[in-house]
């Protein structure tokens, strides 16, 4: 086994690799705040299948673009993957829904533990201490950024805990299976993409009373345009290409910043207010986010 924070990758690469990921931060920050503006218009699930359904719409010609081997790379790849980035939206929805948004913010920021953790039992790379160091400071400022744990935990709180499982194991499968199914990073977020819209739309068909017809609000269609094409294209596409130059835990690390650009987007455009310990929560999650992209083993 071997100890890593990096993969063995030129200094050049690997700059552009974090670079890329602290975007993916910043952009999937802001996606609570226009998912939640969103969904005053739509369920959930519908909401969910027209967004992962857009983005497979748009990613397809990629996808029929790619060499036949390619092709069936991405499908082996991005069919479990896709199941379970699945399993991660309906825990972190159905979570927030039955527990406090301060135990969802933190419960989902254990991610950070947890992805070396499975890294070491799937992929056999031990951690270095110090990837456990700035997983330890990011979970202290996600502490102190959403004023920790409150009251007894329940079934919302599993399903978020649940939520930060799936995103460890998923991050270190996406790892393991773009280097054992080289495929277009593209043409394998169109398969996520595809398997997470059509299992939400059927999911939400065999619910009673299905799915109302799709709303006219300009406000609902421009969520959706900036979702598929930040939060769901660019995102899955960046952390997709990033795995496969940064070892899982430093994807893990560098996303972990997350949080805090959720709350300085709630912040500047939400017109919400932090105390100042969530302010300093903030801080150190992007500290230890930098520190780790500086940090060269």
């Amino acid at each position: 086994m071997t100890t890593t924070l990096s993969l063995a990758q030129p200094k050049a690469l690997l700059r552009l690799s974090d670079i890329t990921l602290l975007l993916v931060a910043l952009v999937w920050g802001t996606s609570y705040g226009v998912a939640k503006g969103a969904l005053a218009f739509y369920p959930v699930l519908g909401f969910l299948a027209v967004r992962f359904l857009l983005t497979f719409a748009l990613l397809l010609p990629s996808l029929l673009r790619a060499s036949r081997a390619e092709q069936l790379a991405a499908w082996r790849s991005g069919l479990p993957l896709g199941g379970l980035m699945l399993g991660i939206f309906l825990c972190e929805t159905y979570g927030v829904a039955h527990t406090l948004a301060s135990n969802a913010a933190f419960l989902i920021s254990l991610c950070v533990v947890f992805t070396p953790l499975v890294e070491w039992a799937l992929l056999g790379n031990r951690p270095s201490r110090a990837v456990f160091g700035f997983a330890a400071l990011s979970l202290l400022g996600a502490a102190m950024l959403s004023g920790g744990l409150s009251g007894q935990l329940g079934l919302g709180d599993g399903l978020m805990l649940a939520a930060a499982v799936l995103r460890a194991i998923t991050v270190c499968q996406t790892s393991k299976l773009s280097r054992a199914h080289p495929a277009p990073a593209l043409a394998l977020t169109a398969v996520q993409a595809a398997v997470i819209g059509l299992g939400s739309l059927l999911l939400a068909l065999a619910l009673p009373g299905g799915l109302p017809p799709l709303p006219s609000a300009p406000a609902f269609w421009w969520a959706s345009v900036y979702l598929v094409l930040g939060c769901t294209v660019f995102a899955f596409f960046a952390q997709n290409w990033a795995l496969k130059h940064s070892a899982p835990s430093r994807v893990a690390l560098l996303t972990s910043s997350e949080p805090a650009f959720g709350a300085l987007f709630a912040v500047l455009w939400l017109n919400e207010s932090l105390s100042p310990l969530a302010r300093l929560g903030g801080t150190l999650i992007v500290a230890a986010a930098l520190w780790t992209s500086w940090r060269r083993d």
